[in-house]
This record gives C-alpha cells, sequence and structure tokens, in this order.
C-alpha cells in the first residue's frame, strides 16, 4: 500500500530585486520513493512544473546552506529558524523562492512519521526502480544515438 503526505504551502517567487509574488506550492512524499520530496509550482500562466529531490536535502537546507547541482536551499538567517530559499536551475536559467521554515519544518515532521528518517530502505522498491530508471537511460541512449 503506497502511502503519502501532502501539503500546500505559499512561497514567494522572486523574480527580482523589486519583483514577487506569491504562488501555491504544493509538498509531496510517498512511502514509494521513501528518499524523494516533490514540489509542483503552480506558477500564472504556465502549466505546473514538479521538483524532485532529496528528503535530507530539503532538511539540512532549514539550518545551513545545503545542495549542489540545480537545487540549493539554505535559510535566510544562518543559526535559526527563519524563511527558507529554495533556488532552482536549469541550465543557465534559475528561478528563487523564499518560503517560511514553519510549513516546511510540520510538513517534514510528518514524513517523518510515516518513514522514519534513516529507514527509507525498508520502504522503497530499490531494484525495481534502479531497472526502471535504467531501461529509461539506455532507451533515451539509442533514441539520441540514431
Amino acid at each position: 500500500m503506497r502511502e503519502s503526505v501532502q501539503a500546500e504551502v505559499l512561497m514567494s517567487f522572486l523574480v527580482s530585486e523589486e519583483l514577487s509574488f506569491r504562488i501555491p506550492v504544493e509538498l509531496r512524499y510517498e512511502t514509494g520513493d521513501p528518499y524523494a520530496v516533490r514540489m509542483t509550482f503552480h506558477l500564472p500562466g504556465d502549466a505546473p512544473v514538479t521538483w524532485a529531490f532529496s528528503r535530507d536535502l530539503l532538511l539540512d537546507g532549514i539550518l545551513s546552506p545545503s545542495g549542489d547541482g540545480d537545487v540549493h536551499i539554505a535559510p535566510t538567517e544562518p543559526e535559526e529558524l527563519s524563511d527558507i530559499g529554495i533556488q532552482l536551475q536549469v541550465g543557465g536559467d534559475s528561478a528563487l523562492f523564499l518560503v517560511s521554515a514553519a510549513p516546511i519544518v510540520a510538513f517534514l515532521d510528518r514524513t517523518d512519521k510515516l518513514v522514519p528518517l534513516g529507514e527509507e530502505r525498508a520502504f522503497g522498491d530499490f531494484e525495481a526502480d534502479l531497472d526502471k530508471a535504467l531501461k529509461g537511460i539506455l532507451a533515451e541512449a539509442g533514441e539520441n544515438a540514431g
């Protein structure tokens, strides 16, 4: 049985220093993929965009800068529970979102009750997920080779 935790939070999308607007963001966590958190951003005029990244990354980013690659999460005030900045990058483009730490902490607490931190391996079907991922990579490589 696949169980999940969901929440909706409002985040500020910082377009520039002078312009930002609040958008709804759905947070989702499922026992079938116990290491990942999904955030679906509902930007005005665009189709929703979903990003998946490590639950540990989100947890670590609450109190200290965290992340390599396309996702960086950091508190706005180090050493205290404050707003959290979430920066997402695709190629040369990036987007910055700010959210209060409180709803993120509450969401992560609910995920921990569903799948305690450190016990994720007992919940996922990693062999099936790995096979599926490898088949997808090989299929994409085959399409690009021809």
